[in-house]
This record gives C-alpha cells, sequence and structure tokens, in this order.
C-alpha cells in the first residue's frame, strides 16, 4: 500500500493503554502536539484485549488507578476489591472521556514500522492502513503483556472444534455450556479463567506443563464508607506505593528476617497473609524470602500445604503443588475458587509434563497416548513478555539498524527507558524496568513522567536529540543481571526469562531491586542533567 503523509507531530505516541493515555495527557500539558496510534477500535490496552472469563486486575483496585489527579481519584468509585475487566475498561474510557484525550487517539491503526531519519532528526511511524506520522518524539507504550503466545503444537490447525485465546477473547463473549473443553496453560489467565469455565462445560480437561502458585484473592464488594477511608488516606498511600518495592500501598514489606522467627510466628504470618488475599504479601513477608532458598522453601511449602487442604483428591492435589522453582520466582497469582475447582466430577487434570500434548488432532487433544476429544479449546499461553509487542514493529534506528538485529541476544536498555542508537525513542516500562515486578499503573506513572519531564527539559535548552550512551546501557544491563543474580528468579524458567517463547534469548528482563530504588536512581540521573544521555542541540 502507498504511503501517504497524515501528519507532523511533537510526538507519536503507540498504544492507548493506561500508559499512552497518560504519556498523551502529559505531553499535552507541556504544550506538545502529541497523536496515539491504537491498533484496537477502543481505548484500555490490556483491559481492552483480555476479555476472557474471570479477567480481572491482581492489585487493589485503588492502588491499580491513576494518582495523577486527585479530582480523578476522588470522583471514581471502585465497586471490587480486585475490579474485573468491564470495570477496568470504564475506568479508562472514563479517563479518556474525562480529559478530552479521544480527539488526539487514532484507533484501529496498527502501527507497522517506525524509522529514524538521522538527517532531519524525525522519527516516520507508518500504519498498516499506510498512513505516515513525522514526530521529533516517539514513545512506545506498547504494554509489557500484549503479544498473544501460541504454543508450537504440531497440527493446531486440524482442530476442526473452536479456538480461542485468552489474550483475544470475543466481544460478545463464549458460552460453554454443554460443551467439552480443554484449557492448554494454567498461568494467570488459565487459573482465572478455568473456574468459571467449569461452570459451563459439560466436561473440563485442564492441561497443566508447571503448577503454579496460586492464593485466594478474598474479593468482595467495597463498602462506602471504606471507600470514603481510603480516599481520605491517598495522599499517604499514594507516597508509600511510590517509594516501597512492589508499588501496592498495604503490602507489608518486612525488615525482619524469617531466620529470627519461630515456626509458630512464621506459621502465624503466612495465615494472616494468606488471609488477606494478596498478591506480593508472602513475598515481602520477610526480609530474605526472595534471597533465602531455606526461608523462600518454608513458604513454597505453607502453600502447598494450604492446596493439599483444598483439593480432594491426595493425587491431584499433589499434581497441582508446585515444586523446581522458589516461590516468586514467577509471578504468583490470585484467584477466586482456583484449586476448589479440581473437585468439581466435571473436572480433570492432565500433568503434561507426565503426558506431553502430542498433537491437536480433528477431535481434540492427544497426548500420552490418549486422544483427548473437546468441542473448544483455549489456549492460556501468555505473551511473548516485554518484547514482544515491540518486535512486532519494525524500528530502526541510527544507520537503518534494526531494534530487533540490536536485542537479537537480549533487550539492552538504559532504565528500561531507551536503547543506544534509538535517539528520542522512549519505552514505557521497558525491559530493564521494575515493570512487571510491581503495581504496573505505578510503574507506569513514574516513566510518563520521567519521559515528559526529559522532553521538556530538552525542548527548554534548544536539545533536539537525547539519546542513551552504549556505556550507560551496558552498565545498567550488568546491574540488572547482578540484581536477579542475588535473588531467586534466576532459579526458575519464566517468562521473565523469555523461557515461554522458543528461540528466545534467556535473559532476565525486568529490574529487580524495587520500584523506590529504582525511582531514585532515575531521579538522580535526571538532577545531574540526565547523566548517561547524550543530549545534542539543534
Amino acid at each position: 500500500m502507498r504511503s501517504s503523509v497524515q501528519a507532523q507531530v511533537d510526538a507519536v505516541i503507540v498504544g492507548a493503554g493506561f500508559s499512552g493515555l497518560y504519556m498523551l495527557y502529559k505531553l499535552r500539558e507541556s504544550g506538545l502536539n502529541a497523536v496515539v496510534l491504537e491498533a484496537g477500535d477502543g481505548v484500555g490496552g490490556t483491559w481492552y484485549w483480555n476479555r476472557y472469563p474471570g479477567a480481572r486486575v491482581d492489585v487493589e483496585g485503588f492502588d491499580y488507578s491513576y494518582s495523577f489527579s486527585e479530582d480523578l481519584q476522588q470522583e471514581w468509585e471502585w465497586t471490587e476489591r480486585y475490579p474485573a475487566q468491564p470495570e477496568l475498561l470504564r475506568y479508562l474510557d472514563h479517563v479518556a472521556d474525562r480529559f478530552g484525550l479521544r480527539r488526539d487517539i487514532r484507533l484501529n491503526t496498527r502501527v507497522t514500522s517506525a524509522h529514524y531519519d538521522e538527517a532531519a532528526m524525525l522519527w516516520t511511524v507508518r500504519t498498516e492502513r499506510g498512513e505516515e506520522y513525522r514526530a521529533s518524539w516517539c514513545v512506545m507504550a506498547t504494554g509489557c503483556l500484549s503479544s498473544a503466545q501460541l504454543p508450537a503444537i504440531e497440527g493446531i490447525d486440524d482442530f476442526a472444534g473452536e479456538r480461542f485465546h485468552t489474550a483475544h477473547w470475543p466481544v460478545g463473549g463464549v458460552d460453554f455450556t454443554g460443551k467439552r473443553v480443554a484449557v492448554i496453560g494454567t498461568g494467570s489467565s488459565g487459573i482465572q479463567s478455568i473456574p468459571i469455565i467449569a461452570e459451563q462445560a459439560t466436561r473440563l480437561t485442564v492441561f497443566q506443563r508447571t503448577a503454579a502458585f496460586s492464593i485466594p484473592a478474598r474479593n468482595r464488594d467495597l463498602e462506602p464508607g471504606e471507600q470514603k477511608e481510603l480516599k481520605a488516606r491517598y495522599p499517604e498511600l499514594r507516597e508509600r506505593a511510590r517509594r516501597g518495592i512492589v508499588g501496592m500501598s498495604r503490602i507489608a514489606e518486612s525488615s525482619a528476617s524469617a531466620l529470627d522467627s519461630t515456626a509458630d510466628e512464621r506459621q502465624r504470618v503466612f495465615d494472616e497473609i494468606w488471609a488477606a488475599g494478596t498478591l506480593s504479601g508472602l513475598t515481602t513477608s520477610y526480609r530474605d524470602v526472595m534471597t533465602d532458598r531455606t526461608v523462600n522453601d518454608q513458604v513454597a511449602d505453607f502453600v502447598r500445604g494450604k492446596i493439599r487442604e483444598i483439593v480432594d483428591d491426595p493425587e491431584t492435589a499433589e499434581r497441582l503443588c508446585p515444586r523446581g522453582y522458589p516461590f516468586g520466582a514467577k509471578r504468583p497469582c490470585l484467584d477466586t475458587g482456583y484449586y476448589a475447582t479440581y473437585n468439581r466430577d466435571n473436572v480433570r487434570l492432565v500433568d503434561v509434563s507426565e503426558h506431553p500434548i502430542e498433537r491437536l488432532s480433528e477431535r481434540g487433544v492427544v497426548g500420552g497416548g490418549t486422544e483427548h476429544e473437546v468441542d473448544a479449546i483455549v489456549f492460556a499461553t501468555g505473551f511473548d513478555a516485554m518484547t514482544g509487542s515491540l518486535a512486532a514493529i519494525d524500528i530502526r534506528g541510527r544507520s537503518g539498524r534494526t531494534l530487533r538485529d540490536k536485542w537479537s541476544a537480549g533487550p539492552i536498555t538504559y532504565l528500561g527507558l531507551q536503547s543506544a542508537g534509538f535517539p528520542n525513542l522512549f519505552l514505557v516500562a521497558g525491559p530493564g524496568s521494575p515493570s512487571v515486578l510491581t503495581n504496573m499503573v505505578m510503574s507506569i506513572e513514574q516513566h510518563v513522567e520521567w519521559i515528559a519531564d526529559c522532553i521538556g527539559y530538552a525542548r527548554e535548552r534548544g536539545v533536539v536529540a537525547v539519546e542513551a550512551t552504549e556505556r550507560a546501557e551496558q552498565d545498567w544491563v550488568h546491574h540488572v543481571d547482578d540484581v536477579s543474580e542475588a535473588l531467586l528468579y534466576s532459579q526458575a524458567s519464566t517468562w521473565y526469562l523469555g523461557a515461554n517463547v522458543p528461540g528466545k534469548p534467556r535473559v532476565f528482563m525486568p529490574y529487580a531491586g524495587g520500584l523506590g530504588t529504582y525511582r531514585k536512581r532515575c531521579d538522580a540521573v535526571a538532577a545531574a542533567g540526565y547523566e548517561g544521555f547524550v543530549l545534542t542541540a539543534g
């Protein structure tokens, strides 16, 4: 398709989720003419695409929301402790409308390429329809978990029944009543959707490769008085979240060592956290949970004990007990009745580590010499995390070098914000930043504000190009590696490492040093005149 110049703007933002909406708001506030290009036909990003049954956030709603507007904080009423996808989408639609963002958002506009013109010092961003945008600044707000991953299973096109992926769920939903259903995958989307599908399906067969640690969410409706109290405390709660490890205001981050406590004391702490229903509570229950395998094993044993208490069949319970990796090294899940679902007569668990899936047939899933006949298959197989959405775009920097080529051995960034050789190209919550190890909205706000401040600093001083240095990004990559090696994350094969994508380099991608520590580092870089970046005057 022939390209046509659609517009020349100050900044192009790719993606209209939490990141893209706030980035547009901040750049507009700074006086820039910016446009957001979004592949979907609505705003919301992750919460536009992930409509699968049971989809809900695993961070409490009052934390998983914007803090930049006091009026917005006070006027929005969450109905549940952990909001479900429809409510999150309503919230983001409200934000887009309240701040008049839609006029600068182009929906149904998938970006295919972004090329840097060194002579003009401009980015040329092209879309699937052949439209072309030219801009001084380009911000990739494409999300960490937005590039769906299908498993490499033989015969995937041979299956004659219905196929669904949790990341591309039909807008109108799916009714599995009276059907035999297979769910492949037991990560977060599988754990959230399996209990609901089980209530509809005549028979549900779950194919599990790796058992996951999951904590009961204890989700509930919020009381009006409770919301009023939380809103009155927003300044204190937000500040605690910004300076904490995981960006959640009501997660206790203990400085005590588990080794200094008795077995009874640890049991009491773990029981209280289990009863509270929080994502990171067990991980931060003691300071050495993620540094000492002996302490970590105590947490893991506690969760395994809870699984055995919930699941009636001892053999099924043992299959559901995670082994072979530390608790927290794979992102734990929050669930509503997940383990109890396996007490239903119509649910069966197949351990793929014992009986590998060989292929899909016309009638179902073949594994361990058995054909499991089904009417529908749900792939809950996750994402090409953190880099997949960027790799899907032909991004070219200086001398035409592609980002794919530069990152062929793993992502290389400075602070997760930029990659050398790609001037004025910023990444929101990119690899090398805390992102997925934290409350994403708090991390997104920190990145958006830093990027907006950096662009403002450059414009005030006549700087036309901001670019990370190779030395700075190499030092940062080594630091990210060192931090992760000091923790237990490296002892698991996870999507944090890209292990769920065949052929993807194994590199631990997020920064594991905590959001508060990371924020201080970014602030120090900015205070030193953006140390580690080359600022080129026009």
